[in-house]
């Protein structure tokens, strides 16, 4: 079989080292790639959100299924392309449609969702900016801290959580007057605060059955003690110690089943990833937000995790009997971290050399993120470059070994975090 990945992070790298294990994977083909890709598959130099230019490529390759990496394609909908065009209808494409990926581009429609089929999840109420003097009421319902989302896709950025009443009513005119998170926020969703720990859990779905895959919390501020900005990202561990067997229990109960019952109930065409943010409130878990593909750097603590053939669960996705397959998973800890561009989230320059990768010992897998090629040179082309994955019988002896082969890669400016899993 012949597939295209598209996406070009860390993400997809771990996709394309998980997928090439598979037998029925004969020829991988990634777009675009990075150098970390290119040394496992082959990088083509196809845009994935220009959706004539993937159809050329999958006819050109005869590809026979492809698999979505990032949101936008999906958001976009690339699914329903696929579908309304008789060249390609017949090639499966996983991830949700264009309706059901709005699970993910448009918090506004995950709420409705979200409350229509009962699932725990924050009190909200969306605003435009007509009803901007009606969201600064809802505010003063709330009590501190107050959290304001842009409804649409804004590259992770478009949350914002503030103390104060004042500031937040200021940020709320942010958001649906000045633009800030530009479309993206001309509807603005605000909802209480939950207090609690977060983790992320990761459902299959072909749209009638569902399979969960290893839970795993990832560490968003750049910051040691997650202080400072957002960031894509900077490591996670899986599995997640406080995710005991009694609370995904109740996890599976109240939020993976209805999920799955409603996304059927709604006929949203769904055959992907969905993966639910959660906070653990007490004992109880809350759904935070759903995204629509696996989480980056999730991804590279989950993959390494399963010990199934994944090209042959994205078969069973496509053909509707995923419920007939066996998910087995891995006993052994994950956990990945990220070493990233210096300036990262906010400026940073690009095309720094990056030393060492061949002293990696076999104790780790190095994921490139943003990387390329350059006269026989990797460089670094993104903020976040590369995700050192290892295995141990607990996330801290996994945690050391991704830490003692840190140690051997060097780039100009070169930062990461040395406290992941520090509140575990």
């Amino acid at each position: 079989m012949k597939i295209l990945l598209l996406g070009s992070g860390g993400r997809e790298h771990a996709l394309a080292w998980k997928m090439l294990q598979s037998n029925l994977c004969h020829k991988l083909f990634v777009a675009p790639g990075n150098a970390g890709t290119a040394q496992i598959a082959t990088n083509i130099q196809v845009n994935p959100n220009d959706f004539k230019e993937v159809k050329e490529a999958v006819l050109a390759h005869s590809i026979n299924m492809v698999v979505v990496g990032p949101e936008d394609p999906l958001v976009r909908g690339i699914v329903d392309f696929f579908k309304s065009d008789n060249q390609i209808s017949h090639i499966p494409v996983i991830g949700p449609s264009m309706k059901g990926a709005q699970l993910e581009g448009s918090k506004d429609f995950a709420k409705e969702f979200l409350f229509k089929h009962n699932i725990p999840t924050a009190a909200y109420q969306s605003f435009t900016k007509d009803t901007i003097e009606e969201g600064k009421i809802f505010l003063k319902t709330l009590t501190a801290p107050y959290v304001l989302k842009a409804d649409g896709l804004a590259a992770g950025k478009g949350v914002v959580i503030l103390e104060d009443i004042k500031e937040a009513e200021a940020e709320l005119e942010n958001m649906l007057v000045d633009a800030k998170f530009g479309d993206a926020s001309s509807k603005v969703v605000i909802e209480e605060f939950l207090s609690g720990i977060e983790l992320s859990c990761f459902v299959l779905t072909d749209g009638k059955s569902y399979k969960i895959l290893p839970t795993a919390k990832d560490y968003k501020r750049i910051g040691e003690g997650d202080k400072g900005l957002n960031t894509g990202g900077m490591g996670a561990v899986s599995p997640v110690p406080f995710a005991t067997d009694d609370f995904m229990k109740k996890v599976e109960e109240r939020i993976v089943i209805p999920t799955v019952e409603g996304i059927k109930k709604d006929q949203l065409d769904y055959k992907g990833f969905v993966f639910i943010g959660l906070i653990k409130v007490g004992e109880d878990p809350y759904v935070i937000e759903y995204n629509v593909r696996m989480g980056d750097p999730e991804t590279e603590v989950v993959m390494p995790r399963i010990k199934s053939d994944l090209v042959e669960i994205f078969q069973a996705l496509a053909n509707e009997t995923l419920g007939e397959k066996d998910l087995e998973i891995d006993e052994h800890s994950a956990t990945t971290v990220m070493l990233v561009s210096g300036g990262y989230p906010e400026a940073y320059e690009k095309g720094k050399v990056i030393n060492g990768l061949k002293e990696i010992n076999s104790d780790s897998i190095v994921f490139h993120a943003g990387t390329t090629e350059k006269g026989g040179e990797i460089v670094t082309s993104g903020g976040r470059v590369l995700a050192v994955t290892s295995y141990g019988k607990t996330f801290e002896e996994a945690l050391k070994k991704s830490y003692q082969n840190i140690d051997k890669i060097s780039f100009d400016k070169i930062f990461y975090r040395k406290d992941i899993g520090f509140d575990l």
